[in-house]
């Protein structure tokens, strides 16, 4: 007698999915050799709450032109918070607004909105410096689907939609005002509006090859308009121009968990930039991982390395899942991070290089 295994049908979709499309690889050590250090501190206690204001997971750091720091971060509940330039808490934005639930990044534009990036309800929301919302891009899930796919849940679709995202990571903009979205967990794209939000293109599907990506998970562009995305499950950072077309790959400074491009988003031309890649120790913290990642690597926009700074761990100066860098300042760096349920303030001293044997 042949026995047979049946499978249930609502189960395929997610063999499917699982044979398909394999999960991101492990966080791997970055095959770069002989990088000179970077001499770096950290501000000791530079972020100030007052009683009975927290932040849980840092999920997302940016600063505006003035020098104001924002947070999102997740909490008993997905909130964003604004500090002052000296660290002071100043005000909480968009509570509980419809777009909030899974924090996962932020961004400041060039006029000083801000870009609230949560990939729990496939939505980005832009904010006024004022708090007020402008624009949201992406559609919340409906409520009676939300309750059997909660908020960071659910599975690969790479459905390729111009106005819905699949848990999105980040955004950035060109000098134009253009939008560039990395997308995501469940898609595999990264996606160009104009300044009014409309969809403009779109390149990417799961893979390794070049324009395609294995969790697109930060993105940010340069002066000129270029794209450097962080391709986190492939180990490298991937260079698009302007249209996306392909450019070149960065190899090998680990999977990059975030990645910077100094100077702010404009409109005021920075000069000279820099791009910085965090290959960050995992979130699920392992003593694995901690040997071999945690460092943030300065690279010119070219992929030359410049050097790295600081390695996984909990004291000041470590980092601990480094999950979005800020570098308006070039040698003045914010941190977000998760397993420490904080943001660091970090000031680089290139000056004081060492060469590495």
């Amino acid at each position: 007698m042949k026995r047979s295994l049946q499978i249930p049908l609502f189960v395929l979709p997610f063999l499917l999915t699982a044979v398909l499309y394999p999960p991101v690889s492990a966080q791997t050590k970055a095959t770069a050799t002989n990088v000179p250090t970077i001499p770096h501190q950290a501000v000791p206690d530079f972020f100030k709450n007052p009683p009975g204001i927290y932040t849980g997971e840092n999920m997302g750091i940016a600063t505006n032109s003035k020098g104001n720091i924002y947070i999102y971060h997740r909490a008993n509940e997905t909130r964003l918070f604004e500090y002052s330039p000296q660290g002071n808490f100043v005000r909480e934005i968009g509570r509980h607004n419809y777009g909030f639930a899974f924090a996962h990044s932020v961004r400041v534009d060039a006029q000083d909105n801000i870009w609230a990036v949560d990939e729990g309800t496939d939505m980005i929301v832009k904010f006024s410096p004022e708090g007020r919302v402008l624009m949201t891009l992406g559609r919340r899930p409906d409520a009676v689907r939300m309750l059997i796919n909660m908020p960071g849940a659910g599975t690969y679709h790479g459905r390729n939609e111009p106005y819905r995202f699949g848990r999105e990571t980040d955004v950035a903009f060109d000098q134009q005002g253009n939008i560039f979205v990395s997308d995501g967990y469940f898609d595999a794209r990264v996606v160009k509006y104009d300044k009014n939000g409309r969809f403009v293109k779109a390149v990417g599907t799961r893979g390794n090859a070049n324009l395609q990506f294995n969790t697109p998970h930060s993105i940010a562009t340069d002066f000129q308009g270029n794209v450097y995305v962080g391709d986190r499950g492939n180990a490298r950072v991937q260079v698009l121009d302007n249209n996306l077309n392909w450019k070149a790959n960065y190899p090998n400074v680990g999977n990059p968990w975030a990645v910077c491009v100094s100077g702010g988003p404009g409109p005021k031309n920075p000069g000279k930039q820099y791009l910085y890649a965090s290959n960050s120790w995992q979130d699920s913290a392992p003593a694995a991982g901690a040997e071999i990642t945690g460092e943030i690597y300065k690279m010119e926009l070219d992929g030359t390395i410049i050097g790295k700074f600081g390695r996984a761990g909990k004291a000041a100066g470590e980092f601990a899942t480094v999950h979005q860098i800020d570098c308006r300042d070039p040698d003045v760096l914010y941190t977000a991070e998760i397993n420490d349920w904080r943001s660091q303030k970090i000031l680089l001293k290139p000056q004081g290089t060492k060469s590495t044997n």
